[in-house]
């Protein structure tokens, strides 16, 4: 199903998705992806939006969230195509049963999504080197509709549409751009935000 796919994820959502995951680094945080299947059967991840960074789990504040940003995001041709989470945790490299939940139930709607988690330890690398591949797994639902990870053998599944993506994302966490960005929880407890 979703594991031959491609998915291309496009700069800003990327380091939005990171930075957010930074500015909360001892809370599971999630954002939704948003974009377009492309004639070439490539997923286009165009926009992500942070979610939350405490509670993750509650339904009456994730059905509000959701259906904002479907209503926003309608005029600009674009709909949900996936869903990313960061563990609270550095040495969880585990997808929880929340993000599988939230996944779940974004394939009722786009069966191709694609379930983005944080690798802390890509993350933690990422100076060190010069690699452009995100510092996220990729997880789509396999024929028996299980989530799997997908790129494990070393296929390119996921890209930054933006080589210098990673470059640009050292670039704002050594000048601290995390602390600009804003989630849902964020806006509940200040509506001007």
């Amino acid at each position: 199903m979703g594991g031959e796919s491609r998915y291309e994820i496009h700069q800003n959502a990327y380091i939005k998705l990171v930075l957010h995951a930074l500015n909360h680094r001892t809370s599971a945080v999630n954002a939704v992806l948003l974009g377009r299947s492309a004639a070439t059967g490539t997923v286009e991840i165009v926009e992500s939006v942070p979610l939350f960074h405490s509670q993750i789990g509650l339904l009456p504040p994730l059905e509000i969230a959701l259906i904002m940003i479907e209503e926003y995001y309608a005029d600009k041709d674009l709909s949900i195509v996936g869903y990313f989470h960061a563990n609270g945790r550095y040495d969880d490299f585990e997808l929880s049963t929340v993000a599988r939940n939230i996944g779940d139930h974004i394939t009722r709607y786009f069966p191709q999504a694609a379930l983005l988690l944080l690798d802390n330890k890509k993350l933690e690398a990422l100076p060190k080197g010069k690699n452009p591949s995100p510092v996220v797994q990729l997880y789509a639902k396999d024929t028996s509709m299980s989530w799997k990870l997908v790129g494990s053998d070393r296929s390119n599944q996921l890209s930054v549409k933006e080589p210098s993506a990673n470059i640009v994302l050292l670039d704002y966490i050594s000048s601290e751009k995390w602390k600009d960005i804003v989630d849902f929880d964020d806006h509940l407890d200040d509506i001007s935000k």
